[in-house]
């Protein structure tokens, strides 16, 4: 993704959370939103990754236990000019993948128990390179921090409606209204275009690290037949861990749409295809 678009996005989110905290509570509520900003960042870009890897029960593996998968996770992130990411084990019989980590240096990619079950080698490398193009592209911190301030202005929209806001606003109550409406509704809308367009922008540098787009076309195809049918009963529980994985885990079958956390698959193989056809196997 741009550096830049991500920038002017996360700047936008941050602009939200304070003009929240002074719906809530004039100039006094963006004092106490500035900090509060901060220090969510901070502990999001810290601790993260450990948390989601906690939730999800992923166990660490090496080339001892898993050598086939952490040889390859070796192989492309050689491929990738990145470090090698520690690997993960997740026990879930749906077939998904994520990446997680604060920078290339410190991260993590974990696969399931039913994509390995599920899937050929081929595709476990198509499936290997996206998650490896997140970790190159930086992916992982922006989605945290950007879901972390969106967290952070759905509470602040929560005071708003306990406590009222400050009716000495400008707007009155309609402020406080705005607050707590449209101010989760837009910070979500927000979240929600970082992650549909750096999935595609993660297919297309994965494709080039595993050097066969149809391996990750295919790959795609087969995640999202069985993620349709097998429960991820964790992420179901967790909904805002959603955008990490490939494809999206629950059950909303949401087409290519404005609240879709992932591009439709089908949207993704045609781009796919596309590549396969322009490039060929790449070098």
């Amino acid at each position: 993704m741009n550096h830049a678009h991500t920038a002017l996005l996360l700047a936008a989110m941050t602009a939200l959370f304070l003009a929240a905290g002074w719906l809530l509570a004039a100039e006094g509520g963006m004092v106490i939103a500035l900090p509060i900003a901060a220090a969510t960042n901070a502990f999001a870009y810290w601790n993260a990754d450990r948390l989601v890897l906690a939730m999800y029960r992923a166990r660490a593996v090496d080339r001892a236990e898993a050598p086939d998968l952490v040889g390859l996770v070796e192989q492309l992130a050689e491929r990738a000019e990145i470090p090698m990411p520690k690997v993960y084990v997740v026990d879930n019989p749906q077939p998904n993948a994520f990446a997680t980590g604060r920078d290339p240096a410190n991260a993590a990619v974990a696969v399931t128990t039913g994509l390995m079950r599920m899937l050929d080698t081929e595709q476990v490398a198509g499936v290997l390179a996206h998650e490896l193009a997140h970790i190159k592209n930086r992916d992982t911190l922006t989605m945290t921090v950007t879901a972390t301030i969106a967290g952070a202005i759905g509470m602040l929209a929560n005071f708003a409606m306990f406590f009222g806001g400050n009716r000495d606003n400008p707007l009155g109550m309609l402020g406080t209204i705005l607050v707590t409406i449209l101010a989760p509704l837009t910070a979500t809308l927000v979240q929600l275009a970082i992650s549909r367009s750096r999935e595609y922008e993660a297919d297309r540098v994965g494709a080039a690290i595993c050097g066969r787009p149809l391996w990750l076309a295919s790959a795609l195809e087969r995640i999202h037949a069985g993620s349709r049918h097998i429960d991820n009963h964790i992420a179901e529980a967790n909904p805002a861990t959603a955008h990490l994985f490939i494809v999206n885990p629950l059950h909303a079958h949401a087409v290519d749409g404005l609240f879709a956390t992932h591009p439709a698959v089908e949207n993704r193989v045609r781009r796919l295809r596309a590549l396969a056809g322009q490039h060929g196997p790449w070098g």
